[in-house]
């Protein structure tokens, strides 16, 4: 079994092992472990569909379905032919062969398909991902286009064709597929704002356009529409997340929503990119100094549990990438900002210097997520944090005084014991570290965090730093 590429993207050619013998032949039509490791996509079918054809010479087609589906043959032999219908580069690009029992083809949705039955009595089926709905409407053509010009092996006069197949429209009258679009949860928050400016084409949405803990809000969304779902929105203040509103609000925000997306994603196919923290560990680091994607969640106060809760539910999506991350630097209100305006003021301030991890600047985190798309390694649980050595908060805090021209040494060390004292905060983690071996092993290099930070300074005046 091996699977072969075609000129149009995404449409591949299965070659099956069938087993014969005086009996008959046997074949494995879907196996879902084989065929994924051999490059098939896993596309979560839900339905199988069979197409008997009395007579040699049945053509149908050519149309164009908004689902993923695996075409075969039961018994027969049929010539098939795809033409791409969706709008891009490739729109009218052709492909076509004779299917027999050891031959099957994936078509991607927005791939036009027809087949002509070349002996009587002949069966193919097609899997696919998604159910039949009436009223669904898609593009079709007509099987003599002159522009994808297909090599039918009876004439089309001779064959049995539909009246309305016979009246399908040329490809200068069809108007193409558009592609799904990326869809942007949260696009108002740091990272959202990252990610707008990566995926420039997608659609962006915040609360107020997309409530997902609103079962109204979250059926009326055309979900069907996007093949990336991006999940930046979270309730981030965790030493809120500690009174009874802020609980609510955290475990809706960081565990509910993301559970309906999860569902969701399975649904309707699409794939779930979902940015976690490193509160959801106890901040306990190993001789390695790291923590890993796959060490026990050990979360300690309200925001770290919610968020937990949160990557348990992403991960039962079929196609989901866990995004976890620590100490975000964007856009809006955040620590690096807050120490510069500091600076600016003069203010010489106290800064914790037990708790240990790497800044993640947002646009680190948007090529990060473009990065997995297109390199499409195995779904799952990446952390991505900039690169170079842990440093401390207080580390990070005279680097920013100095950058910004102003005396390192204005910053004091202090413990985070000291500096919660009496203040009623949430627990912190102290050893906020994560390993990156299985990001760069995707073939992804982080940036060095100082690199970054110099050039986050440099764009940033002190009047823009709000304090946090």
């Amino acid at each position: 079994m091996h699977v072969e590429p075609t000129a149009i993207p995404g449409l591949l050619v299965v070659q099956l092992d069938v087993h014969e013998d005086a009996r008959g032949w046997f074949k494995e039509n879907w196996q879902r472990d084989k065929m994924v490791r051999l490059g098939l996509p896993d596309f979560g079918p839900v339905q199988n569909n069979m197409s008997f054809n009395s007579r040699r010479g049945a053509t149908r087609g050519i149309h164009t379905e908004p689902w993923d589906k695996l075409v075969s043959v039961a018994t027969g032999r049929v010539f098939a032919a795809w033409v791409d219908m969706r709008a891009g580069d490739t729109f009218g690009a052709t492909h076509s062969l004779e299917l027999d029992a050891g031959t099957a083809v994936f078509v991607p949705s927005g791939v036009g398909n027809s087949y002509q039955t070349l002996e009587d009595g002949t069966v193919y089926s097609y899997l696919v991902n998604d159910h039949w709905r009436p009223g669904t409407a898609y593009p079709s053509l007509h099987l003599a286009d002159p522009s994808a010009a297909i090599p039918w092996p009876i004439a089309l006069e001779d064959a049995e064709v539909s009246d309305k197949d016979r009246a399908n429209p040329y490809l200068e009258g069809v108007v193409p597929m558009a592609p799904k679009r990326t869809l942007v949860v949260g696009a108002q928050g740091q990272l959202g704002r990252a990610l707008a400016a990566e995926f420039p084409a997608a659609v962006l949405v915040d609360r107020e356009e997309l409530d997902l803990t609103d079962p109204d809000a979250v059926a009326a969304w055309p979900w069907d529409e996007h093949d990336i779902v991006l999940n930046a929105a979270a309730y981030t203040a965790v030493d809120e997340a500690e009174t009874p509103d802020g609980r609510r609000a955290a475990w809706a925000a960081n565990a509910t929503a993301p559970a309906t997306l999860a569902r969701l994603a399975d649904q309707h196919g699409f794939t779930l990119v979902h940015y976690s923290s490193e509160y959801v560990f106890d901040g306990t680091l190993d001789a390695d100094g790291g923590h890993t994607e796959d060490e026990p969640l050990s979360p300690l106060g309200v925001y770290a549990q919610s968020k937990a809760a949160g990557d348990v539910a992403v991960g039962t999506a079929r196609r989901h990438y866990l995004v976890r991350t620590s100490w975000v630097i964007g856009e809006g209100r955040n620590f690096v900002r807050a120490m510069q305006r500091l600076a600016a003021d003069g203010v010489s301030p106290g800064v914790v210097d037990d708790q240990v991890g790497r800044l993640t600047f947002t646009g680190e985190l948007a090529r990060a997520t473009r990065h997995l798309l297109e390199a499409g390694p195995a779904y799952g649980t990446y952390n991505v944090t900039n690169g170079g050595p842990p440093t401390s908060w207080y580390d990070v805090a005279r680097a920013v005084f100095r950058l910004s021209g102003h005396d390192e040494s204005d910053v004091s060390p202090t413990s985070t014991a000291a500096y919660s004292a009496g203040k009623g905060l949430a627990p912190r983690p102290l050893g906020s570290v994560l390993d990156l071996s299985k990001v760069r092993s995707t073939g992804f290099e982080p940036e060095d965090a100082m690199s970054a930070l110099e050039r986050y300074l440099a764009a940033q005046s002190p009047q823009a730093g709000t304090r946090p």
